[in-house]
């Protein structure tokens, strides 16, 4: 057993991480251990990023213990770079933790000067004057190389950068190097936000935390307003915006919806988040209030506008998206669903049931039925799956007289049929498969959909028949 972690006091006592723990207890005696949780540190480092996306939303996990923020262009916000720094380490020495920071303009440095320089700034384009004093070890270089370094002489880092790079790689790799060059501001590499950003964002701070519903969704329309002044200048629209409601005791909730197509409306934005927010099984709880609400579109598209002639229903089809996005946000948008005709004549196979803000223009229309005084052919409620029916009597080479279907008996007084309906071919290995189909009335007027599976053969063994719908 190692330790993992350790506190300030234990470290000023020679103790240090990766040290075996019985060393530990022969070098101090006693203290108190208590067993590593990696899940549970790495879900607190989690809810430390997601309050630190208040001050930027390129937030990136550094594990297991460290975090990275990109505050390229943030920073006039809060006045200059020192006073974000204190910002951000002030309002979470408040929460409890000890934490230091660096900033730089390339990560590797920064996290260098957060360890062993805390609260270092490095000048633009000075990384490699302000890190050259730090040890070899600020480069988080594997044990073996910092050694190396070491009995070479080589115990700085501007030490190191001193020597020539077809050297260095030879002696310890290509990725020392680069790391090296990270280091000195001479090469970078992007780090990956731990969630993906928003095409377009808006956000307001507040003085004094709000907890009002009226004032929170008219933040909410303020912003989408905000946003659809951009969106507006590029010809774009909004399909998946995320509201995000930064509490005053760190807690972070998010919210988002979906529209089927590209909208810039801020009243029916605000409608929508306020559906949403009257569906969540876990309520929005302000606690003792927000302190920042931001909204962020996270998938803009082109917005077409197209002629609207004197006899086109624009209108009509406009008003039925919108009722779409209104039902999806209350109820989810794999509640809603459009079917969509196919080309195949295949009862089951028919149509297909897809969600109603994602269905893309038909190709193929809904076949008309005929007026008639007949009934339908097709009966209104199909089943998923066929079930199979127990058949106690039949006309040979006809439908069933007696069958029983869900443990009860049914006669039949009329019945029609058959209709033939043959599998695709080309998607069966040798035999295709034929169905036969029959609408069947019983003697309490129920009417049904019922198909033998294959053809009548007087030589051949009973086929099997099952229940495929019923009519209304």
């Amino acid at each position: 057993m190692r330790i993992a972690a350790l506190d300030a006091r234990a470290s000023k006592c020679g103790l240090h991480v990766g040290q075996p723990l019985a060393n530990a207890r022969a070098m101090i005696e006693p203290f108190d251990v208590v067993e590593a949780d990696e899940a549970a540190d790495a879900k607190l480092l989690n809810r430390i990023a997601d309050w630190c996306d208040r001050f930027t939303p390129f937030v990136a996990v550094d594990g297991p213990n460290g975090l990275f923020l990109d505050v390229t262009g943030v920073t006039h916000l809060f006045g200059n770079e020192r006073a974000m720094m204190e910002a951000v380490l002030t309002a979470i020495k408040k929460q409890g933790f000890a934490v230091s920071s660096g900033m730089a303009g390339t990560a590797v440095a920064a996290r260098a000067f957060s360890r062993y320089a805390p609260n270092t700034i490095a000048a633009p384009s000075g990384e490699a004057q302000a890190i050259a004093p730090l040890p070899v070890e600020a480069l988080e270089c594997a044990d073996a190389i910092a050694h190396a370094l070491k009995r070479a002489g080589l115990k700085t880092i501007g030490q190191v950068a001193t020597r020539q790079r077809a050297e260095l790689a030879s002696r310890f790799g290509k990725a020392f190097v680069f790391t090296l060059e990270r280091a000195l501001g001479q090469n970078e590499s992007p780090i990956s936000p731990r969630l993906p950003l928003p095409d377009y964002m808006a956000e307001r701070r507040f003085a004094e935390p709000v907890t009002v519903e009226t004032v929170i969704l008219a933040t909410l329309r303020g912003l989408a307003a905000d946003i659809a002044q951009v969106l507006e200048q590029r010809g774009q629209g909004a399909r998946m915006l995320e509201a995000v409601f930064f509490r005053a005791d760190g807690e972070v909730r998010r919210i988002a919806i979906q529209t089927g197509s590209p909208t810039r409306d801020p009243i029916l934005i605000e409608r929508l988040f306020r559906l949403k927010l009257d569906a969540l099984p876990d309520p929005l709880d302000p606690g003792f209030g927000f302190d920042l609400i931001r909204l962020g579109a996270t998938l803009a598209q082109r917005a077409e506008d197209r002629s609207i002639g004197f006899d086109d229903n624009a209108n009509d089809k406009k008003e039925i998206s919108q009722l779409v996005d209104m039902l999806s946000a209350r109820f989810g948008s794999h509640r809603v669903l459009r079917f969509i005709p196919q080309d195949t004549h295949i009862p089951e196979a028919a149509s297909l049931a897809v969600p109603a803000q994602y269905a893309a223009p038909e190709n193929i229309v809904w076949r008309k039925k005929p007026a008639t005084s007949k009934g339908p052919r097709r009966p209104l409620r199909l089943f998923a799956k066929p079930e199979p029916i127990d058949v106690v009597a039949q006309v040979p080479d006809g439908p069933p007289i007696r069958f029983r279907w869900r443990r009860v008996l049914h006669t039949a007084s009329f019945a029609e049929g058959p209709e033939r309906i043959e599998m695709e071919w080309w998607r069966h290995d040798g035999k295709v498969p034929t169905r036969d189909y029959f609408r069947v009335q019983d003697s309490e007027g129920r009417r049904f959909w019922l198909y033998r599976d294959g053809p009548y053969r007087p030589e051949a063994a009973s086929p099997r028949w099952y229940m495929h719908g019923v009519f209304a």
